[in-house]
């Protein structure tokens, strides 16, 4: 009874030491994915900042300006470039709308973002674009892979239209989280104007018929989860000028269209950090915990399984088939 005991503990525990790498080196891949429909939004303030008043080509000081950042997953148009790519590819519909404190549009700047959905590596297909331009990215943006390393990245900038390293700082505690602060300087560049304009008859068309340019700089900052790769917090020290203004106004050659530091919303902040905080107790499972779980487990129940197994053959014991009388002896009966 006890070696068939053994036998059976061996084998629950061949199987959960066989599940343990399977998890980690096999589910992990194929399950720990961005979902194609995810719909996400972000709001963001600069307090107080600086705008440009374009029927008075003035800067001025505000209150406040907010950007709404929406992320929309697209699953049709995944399901349609995951056939050629042969891999599982995640369509983002993303939008930054910017209000000013009155609420009006100030500006708005569409992009189609599509990539691994594992990796979070780019795919080129048709339809990347930002604010209508075709744009072939390298690196990430928005989000940093699963298990982000302690290393720099190539970042997307939406406003270049180009990728740069985004460095690693080190790491830090934000909000109970263990978080790897990555920050990226885009200096002085020529970018074009957004399509979308918040005067009608202002066209990026009119702007440089008036010989004017639009220039920019940020130093964008991430704190990121590096379990899950979200961003659970992030900033930007922003601004942007037009250039060649001088003959346009009389005034000064640059004009300020917009200068702040953009922070994100506190309850905006909370509900990532929640959100984040559930997603990485998932992928632990699947990377750590299940799977040290069961390599312990399949530790105790070979213990165990050698242990019974040793009990089985001791001498004497009434389990053990040598230790039952031999049939061709002899047995005297008592007189």
């Amino acid at each position: 009874m006890r070696r068939r005991a053994s036998l059976v503990l061996l084998a629950l525990a061949v199987f959960c030491a066989a599940m343990a790498p399977t998890l980690r080196w096999y589910a992990f891949p194929r399950l720990a994915k961005i979902p194609p429909n995810q719909y996400q939004e972000t709001v963001l303030e600069a307090r107080p900042a600086t705008l440009l008043n374009y029927g008075t080509l003035k800067s001025e000081k505000v209150e406040k300006i907010t950007i709404i950042q929406t992320l929309k997953g697209d699953v049709e148009a995944s399901k349609r470039i995951e056939r050629d790519a042969g891999r599982d590819v995640v369509v983002w519909d993303a939008l930054a709308y910017v209000t000013g404190p009155d609420g009006k549009m100030v500006s708005k700047i569409p992009e189609r973002y599509i990539f691994d959905a594992h990796t979070q590596d780019p795919v080129h297909a048709t339809g990347e674009s930002v604010d209508g331009d075709p744009v072939r990215r390298e690196g990430i943006e928005f989000k940093w892979p699963f298990l982000t390393e302690k290393r720099d990245y190539q970042y997307f900038d939406a406003q270049t239209r180009t990728s740069a390293p985004i460095h690693y700082k080190g790491t830090r505690n934000f909000r109970g989280l263990e978080v790897y602060y990555f920050e990226q300087t885009v200096p002085w560049t020529k970018v074009p104007m957004p399509k979308a304009m918040p005067i009608e008859g202002i066209t990026p068309d009119v702007i440089a018929g008036m010989g004017l340019t639009r220039w920019y700089t940020t130093k964008r900052s991430f704190w990121v989860e590096p379990v899950t790769g979200a961003p659970v917090n992030g900033e930007e020290i922003h601004k942007e000028e037009l250039r060649n203004a001088k003959a346009l106004t009389g005034g000064p050659d640059s004009l300020t269209v917009f200068e702040g530091h953009v922070k994100m919303r506190a309850d905006y902040v909370d509900s990532i950090v929640t959100m984040v905080k559930s997603n990485r107790l998932t992928v632990m499972m699947l990377i750590s915990y299940a799977p040290w779980t069961l390599t312990l487990l399949a530790l105790a129940l070979l213990a165990l399984a050698c242990w019974l197994e040793a009990r089985s053959r001791r001498p004497g014991d009434p389990d053990d088939p040598e230790a039952a009388p031999d049939p061709r002896e002899p047995v005297t009966a008592p007189v």
